[in-house]
């Protein structure tokens, strides 16, 4: 089994809803802000090579949406999903499973791409299943008006068209029921209704794909929490149990939306947990 890290592009966003409550003279030093208060921020993206399968968790954006939809967040960068699929020897069609960790446009954008005569929507991997859950998938499809903005539907109901479409049971899964790669996925409800955070063991280690449990290395105080977040008290709690079990259990954190760190550890303090080391990838897996 072989892991890749896969970057789809860079972005802003805007630094006071990412960090909630926070004062941007205290969150800046960790994440600093541009003269329109716009904070970098990377679609990092995951392929586990296990067997005769591909898994994709989350793919980006996507390219689909107007030029005034992706004027929002100036995107920057020269990476793509096509380039960094093929910087490992792959492509898009090779993909046999793509797990949605939610669906958010920045997580899910991706999955699906104009067709030839840009008359329609299709599979942007058309020999994958794709991986939700039930509860969440109804959460989309059905978005509460603070959430709306993020659910689009052209991402979300040709997904379920399809054919491709799989849910993934709760609190069993059976995603990876025949395989031998270990794969237990965490439940978190604060930042959307049962998103699903990966965690992988890989090479005596365990690795979580953070998705927006924990954004960035900026995120890990217990209070600096998302604006986007539904719940942000539920979060700071699923915050507290899973970083003291990351330093229990020395999980390396997979960060999807940090530009700067790819993985980080964590450490107690007498200020409680904080960043212990990040690493880019390669430095810790060759």
């Amino acid at each position: 089994m072989t892991i890749y890290p896969i970057e789809t592009g860079n972005f802003k966003l805007d630094g006071g809803a990412m960090f909630g409550v926070v004062p941007k003279v205290i969150w800046q030093r960790t994440n600093p802000a541009d003269n329109n208060n716009l904070i970098d921020m990377s679609l990092r993206c995951m392929l586990i090579e296990d067997g005769n399968r591909l898994i994709l968790i989350d793919t980006g954006t996507g390219n689909k949406q107007s030029d005034k939809f992706f004027g929002y967040y100036y995107f920057f960068g020269d990476f793509s999903l096509d380039s960094s699929l093929a910087k490992y020897g792959f492509h898009r069609d090779d993909i046999t499973d793509v797990f949605l960790t939610h669906l958010h446009f920045d997580h899910c954008g991706g999955a699906i791409q104009w067709n030839k005569n840009q008359t329609g929507y299709e599979p942007a991997f058309k020999n994958a299943k794709f991986w939700s859950n039930k509860n969440h998938w109804q959460w989309a499809i059905e978005p509460n008006v603070r959430e709306k903005a993020s659910f689009l539907k052209e991402n979300i109901n040709p997904i379920e068209a399809s054919g491709q479409l799989n849910f993934v049971n709760i609190p069993e899964t059976d995603f990876l029921k025949n395989s031998e790669l270990g794969f237990d996925i965490l439940f978190a409800n604060g930042h959307t209704e049962k998103q699903m955070i990966p965690h992988i063991q890989y090479k005596g280690k365990t690795i979580v794909f953070m998705a927006d449990l924990l954004p960035t290395i900026g995120h890990i105080p217990l209070p600096y929490v998302m604006g986007y977040d539904t719940r942000p008290l539920l979060t700071m709690d699923e915050k507290a149990k899973f970083l003291n079990k990351a330093v229990e259990k020395e999980y390396l954190l997979f960060l999807e939306h940090d530009a700067s760190n790819e993985l980080c550890t964590l450490k107690n303090t007498e200020k409680g947990v904080r960043l212990n080391e990040s690493y880019k990838f390669n430095e810790v897996f060759n």
